[in-house]
């Protein structure tokens, strides 16, 4: 397990993590995610003793690691740049951890790890003799052959095209549930982090913005800043009114839904609406009225823009064989799945 209690990093006045606290249990996958400059990329080099807190304790299966250097921390980091040796071989690149501690049985184990990731018979290959998908597992290799408590990814799919991407992070997500690894995974992206977390740490100016499971982030969001990071989200207002137990009516623009109220207090509240929870109709009877201004085919999907009483929505529609043209009138209706009131 990993904790952070209370860290912070600062570097001169400016403050990269700030007052953060959270718990990365033992053989789960957690992602630091967030935009450029949120402080997950520090956090994750103070789990590794590449950066030193200005304030706070780090501790790694129960030991204070806070003041340990990188090397008695018993982590491994894969990198978004690979960094493999280009003059060495995959074998060597693998074996090079457990070679320079003088470990005699290097090359076994770096074998052992190659079969793990696939890359059985690449041993002899030379790193420029690989594709993107292939060097990225032998960095992980390389990082599995020290047989660390916790693994560290910086930013590991970056460098790679999106079904590259796709397939490595699958690949990434088997290889950590089947050896029971416990994993600290940075990303930007909603979609990454979605698909290969047991949770995810939302990061914003340096301090947490939420934590919890991918359904709980997507499906209900703490404030406007995750509700529009975590996927695509319509955040429209909407008057809360008197609590019926833990739900209460609320209108947009003439029509009524029951929510959550997750808290919020009756009157003005924003509701965030996932776009493929909006179902368009031309039949105009029911719901609330708007205009198609924009329709785009995606092959797998429609993606519409429409004016509605309650602002511009952006939808997601899978009826790819009955499109709706620009300049039609449609009906709005809101699904019971992917509507939540957003607390703050």
């Amino acid at each position: 397990m990993v904790e952070f209690r209370s860290v912070t990093k600062r570097y001169g006045t400016v403050c990269a993590v700030d007052d953060v606290s959270f718990r990365i249990e033992a053989r789960t996958l957690c992602t630091l995610l967030g935009p450029s400059g949120c402080g997950k990329t520090t956090t994750l080099r103070l789990i590794a003793g590449l950066e030193m807190v200005s304030a706070g304790t780090i501790t790694i299966a129960g030991r204070d690691v806070t003041s340990a250097p990188a090397s008695e921390r018993d982590v491994s980091m894969v990198f978004q740049s690979y960094a493999l040796f280009p003059h060495m071989n995959v074998l060597e690149n693998v074996a090079y951890g457990p070679t320079v501690s003088g470990d005699r049985s290097a090359k076994e184990k770096a074998l052992q790890k190659l079969r793990m990731v696939g890359l059985e018979g690449f041993a002899s290959r030379m790193p420029s003799e690989l594709s993107g998908g292939q060097q990225q597992r032998v960095a992980v290799a390389r990082a599995l052959v020290l047989e660390p408590q916790v693994l560290l990814f910086d930013e590991p799919l970056s460098n790679l095209d999106a079904k590259l991407r796709r397939r490595v992070r699958e690949d990434i997500r088997e290889l950590q549930q089947s050896l029971g690894l416990t994993v600290a995974y940075v990303t930007h992206d909603q979609q990454e982090a979605l698909a290969v977390s047991d949770q995810i740490i939302v990061m914003s100016n340096a301090k947490i913005a939420q934590i919890g499971a991918p359904r709980e982030l997507y499906e209900a969001p703490r404030d406007r800043f995750v509700a529009d990071f975590i996927g695509d989200a319509n955040l429209v207002e909407g008057e809360l009114g008197a609590h019926d137990g833990s739900r209460a009516p609320v209108r947009l623009g003439g029509v009524e839904i029951v929510l959550e109220h997750r808290g919020a207090a009756p009157g003005p509240v924003r509701v965030a609406i996932r776009p493929e929870s909006i179902v368009l109709s031309q039949n105009l009877n029911s719901g609330l009225r708007g205009t198609v201004r924009k329709a785009a085919y995606l092959g797998t999907h429609m993606e519409y823009t429409v004016e509605a009483p309650i602002g511009q929505l952006f939808v997601v529609d899978r009826d790819v064989a009955r499109p709706i043209v620009a300049g039609t009138d449609v009906a709005i209706k809101l699904s019971d799945h992917g509507v939540a009131l957003v607390p703050s």
